[in-house]
């Protein structure tokens, strides 16, 4: 990704969202500030320097989703 004049990589092991997002889901990004990157379609909030130094920001979503479905009906709502 090329920020201003920066180059910056964004490795599925560190930003594991983009991994099954489409080409026009990773290019339709917002930079609502000069340090936060959006993308809307993915719904994902990065500071660039949470890109730059991964490492220093451990906490981060895991890119391992699960269906959401049962057999079971839905609970009745009262």
């Amino acid at each position: 990704m090329l920020i201003d004049d920066e180059e910056l990589a964004l490795p599925y092991s560190e930003f594991p969202w983009f991994k099954a997002a489409t080409i026009e889901q990773v290019m339709n990004v917002m930079r609502p500030t000069a340090d936060h990157l959006y993308w809307p379609e993915l719904d994902v909030d990065l500071s660039v320097e949470s890109i730059r130094n991964p490492e220093r920001f451990p906490l981060r979503a895991k890119g391992n989703l699960q269906p959401c479905y049962s057999s079971e009906p839905p609970p009745e709502v009262r």
